[in-house]
């Protein structure tokens, strides 16, 4: 099967690893935080305010490739506290209203500063 790497100046990108990849109809979402390309900063200090630009990145990289965010079929959020559980769902309510994607939630491995959550999904396009 082809894979198609998927990459949008709209998202951030990382030196180490790729946006995207497209694999038939299927978009694998590195996992993205909650950086403002504009800026180039984190887009605040809440979970709230970083969960909803790491959405905001994953809608641009999907978007890049041919999906939305109701094409997610999985998500996978990664927080570095588990106590910022109901300011993610809070956030999510807002990008997802009707229909929820199935997620996981795990904690952040990686100690980055600043850096609350980093999201990755899975999405299926037509």
């Amino acid at each position: 099967m082809p894979r198609e790497v998927i990459s949008t100046p709209e998202a951030p990108e990382y030196p180490t690893y790729g946006q995207a990849v497209k694999a038939g109809n299927t978009i694998y979402v590195a996992g993205t935080i909650g950086v403002d390309v504009a800026t180039g900063e984190l887009a605040g200090n809440t979970i709230q305010e970083q969960t909803r630009q790491s959405l905001r990145n994953c809608q641009a990289i999907l978007r890049a490739g041919g999906a939305r965010l109701a094409d997610a079929v999985m998500v996978h959020t990664l927080l570095l506290r588990p106590e910022d559980a109901d300011g993610v769902n809070e956030v999510f309510d807002e990008f997802f209203p009707d229909v929820r994607p199935p997620r996981c939630v795990s904690k952040l491995g990686v100690d980055r500063p600043g850096i609350l959550v980093s999201i990755a999904m899975v999405a299926v396009t037509d």
